[in-house]
This record gives structure tokens, sequence and C-alpha cells, in this order.
């Protein structure tokens, strides 16, 4: 059986708005070594089992990860791509029924409203062992995989590398209006927003985004967003880093007018935001789909990673991601997967301010 590859969906406008805020409300032994995955399934017990991987990261990277994971392994792996949070949604809708065997989030509020509702198995402590403990669950019930930065896109004609604010804060003022482009209905802003509330308060982050409101045109997705920076419609945005990077390799450099700016240490918009997979609990392939989790923090799938398209960072020790100008450990200190929860106050927050 080869892998089944659904049409990945890309969040854009209402539907997803309505998918994320469903979700939140309703959830109201590997190694680094390159024969990690493949020793996992040695004596041929695991061989020719299928898992089912329920997946919100990016199709082409995951195309490369399953196939890789199956030469290794023998083990095959069927995909269904889509929206996160529709497919977490999924999930809980289907209950013990569902024939999802390990769920491949682009953000950690997914995993976590699954892990509060006890549908996520124990990762083993090998796999746990390969990233930095600080990008994965505390609790053990999910493994991170790779990590990406927010960061300001602006455009080079009409903003200067001095004009980047060093706080996401800024946005907020008067000094912005008409000149920003936000994509609220990512998920991707979804944690932004909950570190707003962690260090402004729920009050001091709802004036904050009534104000980045007020000064933005809204983007139905991260692509829209960082295109539009580019070609000079709004002069700057909030996105992750690797949408810059695909665009920057898609047009060309020298069809390139915009670049990347950072927030300052510490600051609510200096977040480094995690992908992650976990094991469903009630899944039928146990021991498989805790290879699979085994083999993305090895170290040969996590140099498929950085040197994929996603230009996301892999998070296994030894392992750069050479297409990116800044390493990871340029941010210093910053907020990570534990401190973003499952994310429903930062959903209610967008729905109560209208931006979902």
């Amino acid at each position: 059986m080869s892998p089944v590859v659904l049409r990945s969906v890309r969040r854009s406008g209402a539907l997803a708005a309505v998918s994320l805020s469903a979700l939140v409300l309703a959830g109201c032994g590997g190694s680094n070594g390159s024969g990690s995955a493949s020793s996992s399934a040695s004596g041929g017990s695991l061989k020719g089992q299928t898992i089912t991987v329920y997946s919100g990261q990016h199709q082409q990277t995951v195309s490369a990860l399953v196939k890789d994971f199956e030469a290794r392994t023998g083990i095959k792996a069927g995909v269904r791509s889509g929206d996160e949070a529709e497919l977490a949604n999924q999930i809980l809708t289907e209950g013990p029924a569902s024939p999802a065997d390990v769920f491949f989030a682009e953000n950690p509020p997914a995993l976590t409203t699954l892990e509060n509702k006890g549908l996520l198995a124990k990762v083993n402590a090998a796999t746990l062992a390969a990233v930095p403990a600080g990008d994965s669950s505390a609790k053990g019930d999910w493994t991170g995989v790779s990590a990406r930065e927010a960061a300001f896109v602006y455009n080079t004609g009409k903003l200067q590398a001095a004009q980047v604010p060093s706080t996401i804060k800024d946005l907020a003022g008067p000094a912005w209006k008409g000149k920003l482009g936000i994509a609220p209905s990512e998920t991707d802003f979804t944690p932004i927003v909950t570190r707003m509330i962690k260090t402004e308060g729920e009050a001091g982050a709802k004036s904050w985004l009534e104000g980045l409101k007020a000064n933005s045109k809204v983007y139905g997705s991260n692509e829209d967003l960082v295109a539009a920076v580019n070609r000079g419609e709004v002069a700057g945005g909030v996105i992750d880093h690797y949408y810059w990077y695909r665009l920057r390799d898609e047009l060309g450099a020298a069809h390139i007018h915009s670049a990347l700016g950072y927030f300052k240490q510490g600051d609510p918009g200096a977040l480094v935001d995690v992908s992650g997979a976990g094991v469903l609990s009630h899944g039928k392939h146990q021991a498989a789909a805790q290879a699979f989790l085994a083999y993305l923090t090895s170290k040969p799938a996590q140099q498929i990673i950085a040197t994929s398209e996603s230009y996301e960072y892999p998070l296994a020790a030894g392992v750069k991601n050479t297409k990116v100008s800044r390493a990871l450990t340029d941010s210093g200190p910053v907020a990570r997967a534990g401190d973003l929860g499952d994310g429903k106050d930062a959903l209610q927050l967008l729905q109560s301010v209208g931006l979902l």
C-alpha cells in the first residue's frame, strides 16, 4: 500500500477560523543514530504494517519523510493531510474509532488539546531524549520535531532595517496605521496572542489586538501576507520565518523586495514555535507508530527537514539548516512549547475583537 496523500488544505478565512475555534472549545524507542527507526522494526515484527498519519505539517516535507521512513523500516504510512485544527477536531469527533495512529501537527496547541483529552499515548523515552526537553510535551505525550521563529517581514522599499520594531507591542500604535498586514486565522498566529495574554494580561492583550485590527489589512494566509509585503501592498507583517524563505526561492532573488527582522529577546513576539507528533492512545499499531516518532527525531529525518523546502529548524543535536541565515540559537531566551497551552483563551480573545 502506497501512502495516501490528500491535498493539503492551507487555512484560509472563516472556515479555518471556525474549525480552530471548534477544536479548542471541544478540547475544553528511538535515538539520534541513523538506525534508530529501523532498529525499532528489527526482527520483521513491524515490517509490512501500515500506520495512518493525520498530518497538519507541510505536505512536501512529510512526503519526503514518509518515503525515507518506509524504505528504512518496511512500515507503510498512509498520510491524511489537512489543516491541523480540522484534523484534531476530526480525531475528537471520531473518538476510539479514529483510524489515526499518529497526529503530526504544525503547532503545539492542537497536540495539547488531544493530550488534555487523554487521547495521546506516552512517547518512548529514547525518542523524547533525541530533542531538547523544552520542545516536547512536559507530560511526555508528544515529541517536538522541528521549529520555526516568529519574524517581522518588511518591504525594503517602504521600510529600512532600523525601522523594524523591537517589540511586537508597538504594532498596535498609531504609527503603524495602514502599514500592516495580519493573518489572524492562521494557527501560527494564535501562539503569539497566547504570549501576549501571558505577558500583558487579558485586558492588555485585547487592547493590543484592537489596535492591531485598526492598523491592519487582513489576509487569509501567511503565504498571501508575505507576498503582499513583497509587492508593497503593505509595509510589513508578522509571520513565521520560513514563509519568507519559501517565497525567496520560489521567485528568485531578483524579485524579492522584502526582508526579515526579529523582535528583541524576551518580547512576546520573540516566539520559537515547534511542530510535534504524538501517538494516538487508541491506535491499532502502537509499536509501528512509536517507530515513526523515533524516526522523526532521528538524524536521517532531521537532515531531511534541514534540507527540504520547509526551511524549518531541525531539533536534533548536530543537525543544522544551512538554508536560513539566522541560527535558532541567535534568538536567545524565547517562549517554548510548554508556554502555549491549548490556545483556547487566545481563540476566544480573537473572536471577541472580530478577528475570527
